[in-house]
């Protein structure tokens, strides 16, 4: 898988100012997630990998009872920003500029680590899985949710009719997750899978909606040529001859692993 990670982080970077009016489908997955563990059981410090603007610490901190402090990552300083300008109040919260997949923490520092469609932009998972187990207490536990390949799968079909470029990212798929875990060492993994279906009134509302949460990355793929207005054009039609009504729809797979 190539991701530029530079890019990823000026996106992000970005929507910063945007990522709050759009991000429901982050904020419906981070719910969901939540509702995956035993909140009551969640207790110490967790590490919230890929926090963006701070839902899910929030979300954490109001309904973990148990919870003495929550280290908010997240590899884009202006989200940390927006994320601490949010919950000035809260002195319980450590801000963490850093990437996922170069954790500046101790061994053994945290009793939990959350992520909330985030890792789908690491590259080597399986150096993730191994250094978040370093970070991990003894019986520490991963919960987190990513982005599967059946994501804009509506998205790559309408292109492959324009050329034979790749204008979608891919997204590791379940079986190849499990392995990267169990490469890490994780023996007890449990995982689930679900399709979101969003509808919006346009192919360009879609393109707008991704970019407005920093995540036009998944719309680079590996095409390095100037997208011209012709193919464009094309792939806007082609996805339109889909439309259901006023609305065309786009599949986002999440899945859901627990490790411990």
């Amino acid at each position: 898988m190539y991701l530029d990670k530079s890019k990823i982080k000026q996106s992000f970077a970005a929507a910063s100012v945007t990522y709050d009016g759009v991000a429901e489908l982050q904020r419906t997955v981070g719910k969901a997630l939540l509702g995956a563990v035993d909140t009551e059981s969640l207790a110490g410090t967790l590490l919230d990998l890929g926090c963006g603007t701070g839902f899910l610490t929030s979300e954490l901190l109001g309904c973990a009872s148990r919870l003495q402090s929550v280290i908010a990552l997240d590899i884009a300083l202006p989200m940390l920003q927006a994320a601490r300008r949010k919950r000035a109040g809260m002195h319980n919260v450590a801000y963490l500029c850093a990437d996922a997949e170069q954790l500046p923490l101790a061994g053994q520092i945290v009793d939990g680590v959350l992520s909330n469609l985030a890792l789908q932009w690491c590259v080597d998972l399986e150096a993730v899985f191994t250094d978040i187990k370093r970070v991990l207490k003894p019986g520490g536990r991963l919960v987190f949710s990513t982005f599967g390949p059946q994501t804009l799968k509506e998205l790559k079909t309408a292109w492959a009719e324009v050329d034979d470029f790749n204008h979608v990212n891919e997204f590791y798929s379940e079986q190849q997750l499990v392995h990267f875990l169990r490469l890490a060492g994780y023996t007890e993994i449990k995982v689930e899978t679900k399709l979101y279906v969003s509808g919006y009134g346009s192919v360009l509302e879609l393109m707008k909606e991704l970019k407005h949460i920093g995540a036009h990355n998944m719309i680079g793929g590996r095409n390095k040529n100037i997208t011209t207005k012709t193919q464009m054009q094309g792939m806007i039609a082609a996805y339109g001859r889909h439309r259901t009504g006023d609305l065309v729809f786009a599949t986002f797979e999440v899945i859901t692993v627990k490790v411990s």
